[in-house]
């Protein structure tokens, strides 16, 4: 256990080192630097409100957290990326690697493409116990899935994660029949629901929805699986895990 902390400590004094001397940052608008951390002015654009901007903070950890300054009276200071995106009413799809953005020579620079995210790691980012309060997940709509032998449409709820990964199996089984829905057992011969009750599918702004930002997840925590094979999951912890 001791010979791991002291790896982790060494890693980490590493990482703040080549940090704070990374000449590649310099020309990031509003760069100061700290014990163990660099601060840089961000920003993400909505096209109804316009820019929100904050302060990033590049922990050597591997954790990236904004102190957001949208207005006088915001008191959000401890931001995760995805947070500070909702936070900017950003309508659209969410992708804070593209959406979130710094000033370099006067420029909007997505993170992706300023060379920050090469201290980014996922672990030191994933919500502790005591964060998961605080924490906005995305919300999941019901969805539907057609059974193999009898064509009907069958509801999905997704407002838990054990809900979201019965979805998700389920979408992954290629001749899924009724009898394999595990709970509210129901067969072929059960009648399919009516047209109109389609429609309502549990989005909280409003029952008709067909798909707004409040209702449509691209991919999160809740619905993406590390024991999961699939290349869905597998490109989201790659690529995209908030």
């Amino acid at each position: 256990m001791a010979r791991g902390g002291v790896g982790t400590k060494k890693s980490t004094i590493r990482g703040a080192s080549e940090m704070l001397s990374d000449e590649n940052l310099k020309d990031i608008d509003g760069l100061r630097r700290g014990p163990d951390y660099i601060e840089v002015t961000c920003g993400c654009t909505s096209q109804k409100f316009g820019d929100s901007i904050g302060k990033l903070k590049v922990f050597s950890s591997g954790q990236f957290l904004i102190s957001c300054n949208c207005s006088d009276g915001c008191k959000e200071e401890r931001l995760t990326l995805e947070e500070f995106e909702k936070h900017s009413s950003r309508r659209g799809p969410k992708n804070w690697k593209r959406n979130v953005w710094v000033r370099v020579d006067r420029a909007k620079v997505p993170l992706w493409k300023s060379g920050l995210l090469k201290y980014y790691k996922h672990g030191s980012n994933l919500p502790t116990p005591g964060d998961c309060i605080r924490r906005k997940w995305n919300f999941h709509r019901d969805e539907f899935i057609s059974c193999s032998r009898c064509k009907k449409e069958r509801r999905f709820r997704l407002r838990t994660k054990e809900e979201c990964r019965i979805f998700h199996d389920a979408l992954a089984t290629r001749r899924w029949k009724c009898s394999d829905r595990p709970y509210d057992k129901i067969t072929c011969e059960d009648e399919e629901e009516r047209e109109s009750r389609k429609n309502v599918r549990g989005c909280p702004r409003n029952s008709w929805c067909h798909g707004c930002t409040s209702c449509v997840c691209f991919g999160c925590l809740r619905c993406r699986y590390f024991d999961c094979n699939c290349r869905t999951c597998v490109d989201f912890m790659q690529n995209a895990s908030p």
